[in-house]
């Protein structure tokens, strides 16, 4: 295709030629008012001059055309598999590339947009994102050959400005809606939920069941889950309403609640009837009561580790005396305060989080009745340490108490003197409180900690021995009773450790763990599962203190189940892993024991409303010019190209198809000028000559 155009190359600068004119044109305008002759062959002469100047050309282009290009992106988000919602939009989407491409040099250029994409790269995993996507395409294509761009979507878009007057896109913008006008869907809304809350206190959440538009207010069951355990309550509620729910925690760590409501009248997925809460456990502050029988040298060491940690609020007591001494001391001397007992073991005893009970012996200080309280203490959730001293072999030991019943060894009545060492057991190389300690040694092998030089020997009932001495006699005994737990030492001679004889041992380490795990912290549970996201897979590991292989079960947020292999990897842990492919809740599931883990957001955005609508969308589409066309309705649109200025969308006729129109750019590549000289300098230098002296010849006469 060749063009022609007039074109200008001047030879001297356009405000010299400018001022050339200008004189001339006042030359001449004194011609005129003196009424001099041979005016007008002095006007072609100057005229002539500055027309050479400027050195006019006539140009001819060699042009070749260059196509329009027309964006569409398409929504495959997981909310488009609702219905015939992906049907319809591969059939429109089919139609108007057809269409298309019998313009000719229309290029069109398809951008598939699929769950997690789309976005601006801070790394998003669900939600749609296309108008990143639409920025993205646009910014490979020339300006000038864009004809515009057409979004097939069900509306529901993230990244969308909610101001149409900051969209800046100057081409049109068609929306093409895949759902239906009529469609509705229950879902349910976390209004407001807490991050963490304190253990053993209630924290409040509030929710909000909403039905779609037209559907009357009306009662909607909901069911609430806490971690993986069966259903815990389940209530009713008005939809439309708030309603403030409270959830106590019992234990540390995250727990997530999980809300669930039944369906609906009118639905399209199930997907947004759920919500997940993950809320951190956090303990205010351990209270620990502390209460030592007589003073040893090992009494300091308790208090030492205890008073170390700034989360702990200790209250100590040592008994110096029994009640039936008599020595004439004055009763202001026998200690700083009296010895509260009513107080410690009736009235606040349940506000302990752990008790401790080091080298004590009943001599009367305290009465049956609150050992038993402390028994109950331990049934009801509470926590309970004994390092015994020689006086659980005798009649005056623990044992021989109330609080025998919850007391996992039974004395045989001996007391062994002499070094040992103490070591791990098989179950201890597997129990969380003293697995892969600091210098046990590998099995077989002596360990590498100090002696110790005093054990009470006993027979462990209940419980497990995860630490034996001397004769593989039980050293540190573990056991649940009821809800709470209870660990026992059956020496009085840990503290050896702390003071490094003999090359000392992790007594720190053992006293921290075992406290924890009395306490019920989530990391020492010896018995558990658990899973975690690590570098796009999702790793479950599982404690037992027994070994095993079997798989886990694994359901997945579609519904689809797997069973991934375990691992041994020492410690009692085993793990196994498995790719990650969808965002939102998996189970675990091996044999008794139950977990679940959230990958990705806890409630994905793309779920949280799934009825098409044109109200995102649609303020954009019509600010550059374009429309929207809901395709159950309307079908297959038809597309044009028109000029600038031209409207670029509307209906064919009276109740036809609509049409959607994108500009025709006309856009093209010069790929080669001639250029001819309309105005020869010789010609002129003689025209201009010829012109001055018929000029002054005429003047002559």
């Amino acid at each position: 295709m060749n063009a022609l155009s007039l074109g200008f190359d001047p030879l001297l600068p356009l405000i010299a030629i400018a001022v050339i004119g200008g004189i001339a044109l006042a030359v001449l305008s004194i011609g005129v008012v003196r009424r001099a002759p041979g005016l007008i062959l002095r006007l072609v002469a100057a005229a002539g001059i500055v027309i050479a100047l400027l050195n006019p050309s006539l140009v001819m282009e060699e042009r070749e055309p260059q196509g329009d290009i027309a964006v569409i992106v398409v929504d495959e988000s997981a909310s488009q598999n609702i219905g015939d919602r992906k049907a319809r939009t591969e059939k429109a989407l089919a139609a108007v590339e057809a269409r298309l491409k019998e313009r000719p040099g229309v290029e069109v250029r398809v951008v598939r947009v699929r769950p997690g994409e789309g976005g601006t790269g801070r790394g998003q995993v669900d939600g749609t994102f296309l108008m990143g996507a639409l920025d993205r395409a646009v910014a490979e294509i020339p300006r000038a050959r864009l004809a515009g761009a057409i979004i097939i979507s069900d509306g529901q878009v993230h990244d969308a400005p909610s101001d149409a007057s900051k969209f800046v896109f100057d081409r049109p913008l068609h929306v093409l809606l895949s759902g239906d006008k009529s469609e509705g869907d229950r879902r349910l809304v976390v209004v407001d939920a807490p991050s963490y809350g304190l253990v053993g206190q209630n924290v409040t959440m509030a929710i909000r069941v909403e039905d779609p538009p037209g559907v009357p207010p009306g009662p909607a069951r909901v069911t609430i889950r806490r971690g993986a355990q069966v259903e815990v309550e389940t209530l009713t509620v008005t939809t439309g309403t708030r309603r403030s729910i409270d959830v106590v925690l019992d234990r540390a760590g995250t727990t997530a609640v999980e809300v669930t409501v039944e369906p609906g009248p009118r639905e399209l997925t199930l997907d947004n009837n759920r919500a997940v809460v993950l809320i951190n456990g956090v303990r205010d502050r351990l209270r620990v009561l502390l209460v030592s029988g007589e003073p040893h040298a090992g009494g300091r060491g308790w208090r030492n580790l205890l008073k170390s940690d700034p989360s702990v609020d200790l209250v100590h007591f040592t008994i110096l005396r029994p009640p039936e001494k008599q020595d004439g001391t004055p009763v202001r001397e026998l200690s700083l305060i009296a010895f509260p007992i009513r107080e410690l073991f009736e009235i606040k005893l349940h506000e302990f989080d752990l008790v401790i009970f080091d080298r004590y012996r009943n001599r009367g200080v305290l009465p049956v009745q609150y050992l038993a309280n402390i028994a109950d203490y331990v049934s009801h959730g509470g926590a309970f340490l004994e390092a015994v001293g020689p006086s659980f072999a005798t009649p005056l030991g623990l044992y021989r108490t109330p609080l025998g019943a919850v007391l996992p060894a039974t004395p045989t009545g001996e007391v062994l003197e002499g070094g040992y060492r103490a070591h791990l057991t098989d179950l201890g190389r597997r129990h969380p409180v003293t697995a892969e300690l600091e210098g046990a040694g590998a099995p077989g092998a002596d360990p590498s900690w100090g002696r110790w030089y005093r054990l009470v020997e006993g027979k462990a009932r209940a419980g497990s021995v995860v630490m034996a001495g001397e004769g593989e006699r039980p050293l540190l005994v573990l056991d649940r009773v009821g809800e709470g737990r209870v660990g026992q030492i059956l020496t009085d001679q840990m503290w050896l450790w702390s003071r490094g004889f003999d090359g000392g041992g992790p007594q720190l380490e053992l006293l921290r763990r075992m406290a924890h795990w009395l306490m019920k912290e989530p990391e020492l549970e010896e018995n558990d599962l658990t899973a975690e996201m690590r570098g796009g897979r999702l790793e479950i590991q599982r404690r037992s203190l027994v070994a095993r292989t079997d798989p886990v079960e694994v359901t997945f947020p579609s519904g689809r189940k797997a069973e991934v292999p375990m691992v041994e990897m020492g410690g009692g842990r085993a793990v196994g892993n498995l790719p990650v492919e969808e965002a939102g809740i998996y189970r675990l599931k091996d044999g008794d024991k139950a977990a679940l883990t959230v990958v990705g957001s806890v409630n994905p955005r793309e779920f949280a409303d799934v009825s098409a609508t044109d109200l995102i969308l649609g303020p954009l589409a019509r600010a550059t010019g374009g429309g929207v066309v809901w395709l159950s309705e309307a079908g297959e649109p038809d597309v044009r190209l028109v000029a600038e200025g031209r409207d670029t969308f509307g209906v064919s006729g009276i109740g036809g198809r609509p049409w959607l129109g994108l500009r025709a750019n006309n856009d093209f590549i010069v790929r080669g000028v001639n250029e001819l000289p309309l105005w020869p300098a010789l010609a002129t230098l003689f025209l201009a000559l010829g012109a001055l002296l018929l000029a002054w010849r005429r003047e002559g006469r």
